[in-house]
């Protein structure tokens, strides 16, 4: 079995630091221009769902369905729920 040297250990830390930098360094080359391409891309598929024709269901055959309120107590605004009646304190001396 060996054991960690010192020359080992260093080499390793140097390794490590190197592989940071040179990470480092190319992303910031790679990253703008995959950044970039993401957003190209996005909005190209904005674009093509923005041109697309909107869905008509009347066109491949079935039929359209209207949806029409019955309640006529809908038309009126919601009465808000009286929780409890309002109680009017006054101090005592």
């Amino acid at each position: 079995m060996e054991t960690a040297s010192f020359a080992g250990t260093i080499k390793v830390i140097f390794y490590i630091i190197l592989f940071y930098y040179i990470f480092k360094f190319l992303m910031r080359i790679l990253l703008p221009v995959l950044l970039k391409k993401a957003v190209e891309k996005a909005g190209e598929n904005f674009r093509q769902q923005q041109y697309q024709a909107p869905f008509n269901p009347s066109q491949n055959g079935s039929s359209q369905t209207t949806f029409t309120n019955t309640n006529p107590k809908s038309d009126k605004p919601r009465e808000t729920k009286k929780v409890g009646e309002y109680v009017d304190f006054e101090e005592i001396e």
